[in-house]
């Protein structure tokens, strides 16, 4: 690494809305609960043949949320959770993946600490297309068991997406991630040619082929990037924000059965 590069922190976040930096009087003193947006980001770390490292996704995802954080407006609350690093990863170049009933528990005890905690809207956000329909499980799961208005958003839904049949946008997810942590990509390995054909269904993740934008390049093109997609993440939490709560605190009653 060159020694002017910038460090990617351990974890990206607006001091201001993170819910480690709060101490416990302020959450006894929390106003509107009940309006408050908690975010509990979900990255795994893999290889999308983007020639970045592991933690791609995770830059990523939680730099699109610190810039939605402080764009957001003064009556938006947001609380964000630390990132759930322990996620899904069904494809070879996944590293630290758990089986879906460990995920899945780990979620629903997050979940229930928020719910004791007395917030009632929560957004799963997540970077993996591999989490997508895992997070929609969790959701259906918790909403009524816990009474919490549950809500999903990908990175794919901005715009983002790093599907490797879907997307149309990888190689803009390359030039985010040059652009935020200030290193160009690696090359693909000598000999990787890109298939003939790519089929829905055929899900193998190779190399990003098309060649990187130049540092200097990437960091002006990566500056738009990362505010298209923070304005539709700030735009969906604001609709979330203004959403009644839910009947009856989101029990379901037996006259509804």
């Amino acid at each position: 690494m060159s020694s002017t590069a910038p460090v990617t922190p351990l974890c990206i976040a607006d001091d201001a809305t993170f819910w480690p930096w709060h101490r416990w009087p302020e959450f006894h003193r929390w106003p509107d609960r009940e309006r408050t947006v908690v975010v509990i980001p979900l990255a795994g770390s893999a290889d999308w043949g983007l020639g970045h490292s592991l933690d791609a996704e995770e830059t990523v995802l939680m730099s699109v949320l610190r810039e939605a954080s402080l764009q957001r407006p003064a009556h938006l609350k947001l609380l964000v959770l630390p990132p759930v690093r322990f996620v899904l990863g069904p494809d070879a170049g996944c590293a630290f993946a758990v089986d879906p009933p460990l995920a899945h528990g780990l979620l629903t005890e997050l979940l229930a600490s928020v719910s004791a905690s007395g917030f009632r809207k929560v957004v799963l956000y997540n970077s993996s297309p591999w989490n997508e329909e895992f997070i929609a499980v969790v959701a259906r799961d918790n909403r009524i068991a816990l009474g919490l208005q549950l809500f999903r958003i990908s990175l794919s839904g901005l715009g983002l997406d790093l599907h490797p049949t879907r997307s149309q946008s990888r190689g803009q997810f390359q030039t985010l991630v040059t652009a935020l942590t200030g290193q160009e990509p690696e090359a693909p390995a000598v000999g990787v040619t890109a298939p003939a054909a790519r089929r829905w269904g055929d899900e193998a993740v190779l190399p990003l082929l098309d060649p990187p934008l130049p540092l200097a390049a990437a960091c002006a093109a990566g500056a738009p990037l990362l505010a298209a997609a923070a304005g539709k993440l700030l735009g969906l939490l604001g609709e979330i924000n203004v959403r009644a709560p839910l009947d009856n605190g989101g029990k379901v009653l037996p006259a509804q059965i």
